[in-house]
């Protein structure tokens, strides 16, 4: 990969990132809800989608992606149905008062998989792997040095910039204390989480 290849990769994984869209939505209804660790494991599933779609388009697994489309339709069910009541869970939860503290039914693996669910199941993400990544790099032709700058790029840029959002959004849950004000942003975050669910099953 030259510089200019790199960089290009760069710019346009971060404007993938960048994007609001079920990702960002997610991580931070997680990170307002349960704060920025919680939302972490929410974003190391998104970035792990992503490696999964690289994978696909390096390797010229674009056909087996395509035979596996009702695979990823029925993830993108899964996924919507698991933010439904994940949103719901969290809408309905009781303000803890000055002591914001994680939601007891969130957990990291469950967060990971809701990150990872929602990444399998964007159609944004699957149109970039496979469709659009390939028109400016050439994948048959990269080396396994190239292939591991191409996911720590992937890897770094997304995951920081998730993580970014991630951590506003727990910084801007702090700064709110009362309980009134606590069950408004339970409300906001759950209903978001509810509305990205609802977006997902009705792309499928």
């Amino acid at each position: 990969m030259t510089l200019f290849t790199t960089l290009t990769m760069t710019g346009a994984m971060l404007l993938l990132a960048i994007t609001p869209g079920p990702g960002v939505f997610a991580t931070i209804s997680r990170a307002l809800a349960s704060g920025f660790k919680q939302s972490s494991f929410v974003v190391i599933g998104i970035v792990t989608g992503d490696l999964i779609f690289l994978l696909f388009a390096i390797f010229g697994l674009s056909t087996l992606a395509s035979l596996m489309g009702e695979f990823f339709t029925l993830v993108k069910y899964l996924g919507g149905l698991y933010l439904l009541w994940l949103g719901f869970k969290i809408w309905t939860s009781r303000p803890k008062g000055v002591e914001i503290t994680a939601l007891s039914e969130s957990t990291a693996l469950s967060n990971f998989f809701s990150g990872l669910a929602i990444t399998l199941g964007n159609p944004k993400v699957i149109l970039f792997y496979l469709g659009f990544l390939p028109t400016f790099i050439d994948l048959q032709t990269l080396t396994a040095q190239d292939i591991l700058i191409v996911a720590i790029i992937v890897s770094t840029v997304l995951g920081l910039t998730m993580l970014g959002y991630a951590y506003m959004a727990a910084k801007a849950k702090q700064m709110i204390k009362s309980e009134r004000s606590e069950r408004i942003m339970n409300r906001v975050a759950g209903g978001v989480m509810m509305s990205t669910g609802s977006i997902l099953l009705a792309k499928g």
